[in-house]
C-alpha cells in the first residue's frame, strides 16, 4: 500500500524542468546535467518507443545526493523490491511508476518517490531528464528524471510488502572495478551489473543497471573492466522466471516499472 500524497506535499511538486540549472547545484553534478542534454536514447538502449506504438508511460527518479558516508563525493538513491513479490522480486531500481492522467514525467517521478519511500519533493531540485526509453515486454516508455537532493528528508520503507530496503549508493563505490560484475540469467541474458549494499551482496542489474552503466560510461566516469566476474542471480530473484511455463521468455528488461496492483493481479 503506497502512502497517498497530502495536499501540502503535492503543492511542492515541480511540474517541468527549470530552464536554468538550480542555484547551488554542486559542481560534480554539472557533467550529469550537461550529459543529459547531449545524450541520445540510442546511447542508452536499443529499445526506443516506436512512433506508431500505443505505449504506457512512466517515469523514474534518479536522485543524487551529497552522500551520507564520511568522505563521500555523491550518491544515488535506489530501492530494493520485496523478495516475495510476484513480479521482479528483489530487483534494485529507481523510485518510479506510471504517469497518471494530467501529470508530467517530472511530477510522476517525484510523486512516486514520495509514495514509495517518503522523499519530500520540496527538497529535490530537478535538473534534467534522459531520453524516453522503451521496455518492450511491458510496453512502458520510461522517462528518467534527474534530481539533486538539496535538502534530504527522512525516508522510510512505506510498505514492506513492496520495498525490502533503501540504498544510498556511494558513486565512487559503485564504479569501483571491484564492485563491477557481469550478470548471467538462466534465460540466456547476460549484462552489466554492480554489487551494492553494506556487504556488497546485493546485485544491481537489468534496466537500472543498464541505464547507470551506459550513462556513466557516456560521461567518461566508468573505468573499463576486463572480464568482470560472472554472477548468477539468487533464487529469490528467479522466482518469477521459474513460475513461467517452459519455453516462455522471462521479462528480463522490464524490471522497474510495474505497479504494485499489477503484481497482485
Amino acid at each position: 500500500m503506497t502512502t497517498p500524497m497530502p495536499p501540502e506535499v503535492r503543492a511542492r511538486l515541480v511540474r517541468e524542468i527549470p530552464d536554468e540549472l538550480p542555484a547551488g547545484l554542486p559542481d560534480w553534478l554539472h557533467p550529469l546535467a550537461d550529459g543529459a542534454r547531449r545524450i541520445r536514447g540510442s546511447d542508452l538502449t536499443q529499445f526506443l518507443p516506436p512512433d506508431d506504438a500505443d505505449v504506457r508511460r512512466g517515469a523514474v527518479l534518479m536522485l543524487f545526493g551529497d552522500g551520507v558516508a564520511e568522505g563521500s563525493h555523491g550518491d544515488v538513491l535506489l530501492t530494493e523490491r520485496a523478495h516475495h513479490m510476484r513480479s521482479h522480486p528483489g530487483q534494485v531500481s529507481f523510485p518510479g511508476g506510471g504517469i497518471d492522467p494530467g501529470e508530467t514525467p517530472v511530477e510522476a517521478a517525484l510523486r512516486e518517490a514520495w509514495e514509495e519511500i517518503g522523499v519530500d519533493p520540496g527538497g529535490v531540485e530537478v535538473f534534467g531528464t534522459l531520453p524516453e526509453l522503451w521496455l518492450p515486454p511491458s510496453n512502458y516508455a520510461v522517462t528518467p528524471v534527474l534530481g539533486w537532493w538539496r535538502d534530504p528528508s527522512p525516508i522510510r520503507v512505506a510498505s514492506p510488502d513492496e520495498v525490502h530496503e533503501i540504498h544510498r549508493v556511494d558513486l565512487r563505490e559503485l564504479i569501483d572495478p571491484e564492485h563491477r560484475i557481469s550478470v548471467r540469467h538462466p534465460g540466456g541474458w547476460n549484462g552489466p551489473g554492480f554489487l551494492i549494499g553494506d556487504d556488497k551482496d546485493v546485485i544491481l542489474w537489468g534496466f537500472t543497471g543498464g541505464i547507470l552503466t551506459r550513462f556513466l560510461d557516456f560521461l567518461g566516469w566508468l573505468p573499463a573492466v576486463e572480464d568482470p566476474p560472472v554472477h548468477d542471480l539468487p533464487d529469490y530473484m528467479l522466482a518469477e522466471y521459474v513460475r513461467r511455463s517452459p519455453g516462455s521468455q522471462a521479462r528480463t528488461d522490464s524490471m522497474d516499472i510495474l505497479e504494485p496492483e499489477e503484481d497482485e493481479a
